[in-house]
């Protein structure tokens, strides 16, 4: 028997729950067990539209850093070069910061986070 059957019975209910199914509930979507809350995040978003532009400028709101997988958006080249126009716009706006890491990953930055993009040479 369980920990959750245990519960269950305690509480007078007789429906069992697995960990499993407690896990992906929805109230669980916004739980981290493993770590205390940060100040900012990484988050790990693909493009494949303009339609993602809203979201991706409201995690930079958030102070959240993106890193943004636009391998679906080099097939139409056109709409790539839209949806890095207008991040390009609000990251200048908000002072934040954009640059590309190689062919597939742009990485954008919040507010008064800066991307270095070339390292002085060693002295």
């Amino acid at each position: 028997m369980g920990v959750f059957d245990k519960l269950g019975r305690a509480f007078g209910t007789s429906k069992s729950l697995s960990i499993e199914d407690y896990m992906n509930s929805a109230e669980m979507d916004e739980v981290d067990l493993l770590h205390e809350p940060a100040d900012m995040y990484i988050k790990p978003v693909t493009a494949a539209s303009e339609d993602d532009v809203e979201p991706i400028e409201e995690e930079l709101a958030k102070k959240n850093i993106i890193l943004l997988d636009v391998s679906e958006l080099n097939k139409r080249p056109t709409t790539k070069t839209a949806i890095i126009a207008k991040l390009k716009s609000y990251v200048e706006k908000s002072n934040g910061d954009i640059g590309q890491i190689d062919e597939n990953r742009i990485l954008i930055t919040p507010t008064k986070v800066k991307i270095i993009k070339r390292r002085k040479a060693d002295r």
